[in-house]
């Protein structure tokens, strides 16, 4: 699944592209991947401007001139694929991404016109149907159920360390790992980023959140803060799961410290290897010389 790093490379890349077009009409195969009420969708989406696109979390936000906007999550497999004069497209790296479409992974189209009735189209694919776009009143986006308990946007100027602390207190008794991996305590960090950032820090993943001093909390806080601002610039991580909104793979993982580098000699000790263990349900990358347990 792609991580704040990837979102965020797509969400620049689509204001690019689709920023001003008017909606001029639309199709979907799948309820489930977009489970909206077809007068709602007739009402709301058809002939609407596109006037903005952010992200919240893991989830794109498209803002339409009806007030409405879309949210889009691609879960595992899914893709946003932009046809006209430019091709472009972001997400599971499949022929899909740069094949003729729709094809049998198009769940969605959306039918595009620009200023000058230049057509194009936005396509959203998805092989195991995991993801999906849902229709939301803008004004009323931060309140709804899928976004009232996320946590912090990791990024944003106004999350300070104070904040990053009394969060992780929530979890006293969970391991480190976890509780960054939890989107109410922080939203945004996946798998990479956690080993990233708890490797930077110099902190074992399965350390008990209420044992890391506070000092050492701060060192990982700025270690988030610097991990994915550098992977955005670098256009997100190589995952197999993840191309960029340009469709070429984003450079991250070419600086990675631990993940994905198993049996590899760590970059900073250089008289250890990287070791596979398992935190959280997740397979996790460390280096046991470099980072302390705190239990």
């Amino acid at each position: 699944m792609p991580e704040l790093p990837e979102v965020e490379t797509v969400v620049r890349g689509l204001n690019k592209l689709i920023v001003g077009k008017k909606i001029s009409s639309f199709n979907s195969d799948n309820f489930k991947s977009f489970p909206v009420d077809a007068n709602e969708s007739e009402a709301f989406i058809k002939n609407s401007y596109i006037e903005k696109v952010h992200r919240r979390a893991k989830m794109i936000i498209i803002e339409l001139s009806s007030r409405k906007s879309l949210v889009v999550h691609l879960k595992m497999t899914g893709q946003l694929v932009y046809q006209g004069q430019e091709n472009w497209g972001g997400g599971h790296p499949s022929d899909s991404l740069v094949g003729s479409l729709p094809d049998k992974s198009t769940r969605i189209t959306f039918n595009l016109i620009d200023k000058y009735n230049q057509p194009s189209k936005l396509f959203f694919n998805d092989q195991r149907k995991f993801g999906w776009i849902k229709l939301f009143d803008s004004a009323e986006l931060s309140h709804a159920p899928l976004f009232i308990k996320l946590g912090p946007e990791p990024l944003d100027k106004n999350f300070q360390f104070k904040n990053f602390n009394i969060r992780l207190n929530r979890r006293p008794n969970s391991k480190i790992k976890a509780a960054l991996l939890d989107q109410t305590v922080i939203s945004g960090i996946g798998n990479i980023y956690a080993d990233e950032s708890l490797f930077s820090a110099r902190i074992m993943p399965d350390s008990l959140v209420n044992k890391i001093p506070l000092n050492r909390r701060k060192i990982l806080f700025d270690s988030i803060k610097e991990i994915l601002a550098l992977s955005i610039s670098l256009g997100g991580s190589t995952s197999r799961n993840y191309i960029n909104a340009e469709g070429k793979k984003g450079n991250y993982l070419e600086f990675a410290q631990v993940y994905a580098r198993t049996g590899l000699d760590c970059l900073r000790c250089q008289k250890n290897i990287i070791t596979k263990i398992r935190v959280a349900g997740r397979g996790t990358h460390i280096c046991t010389k470099c980072q302390r347990i705190y239990l």
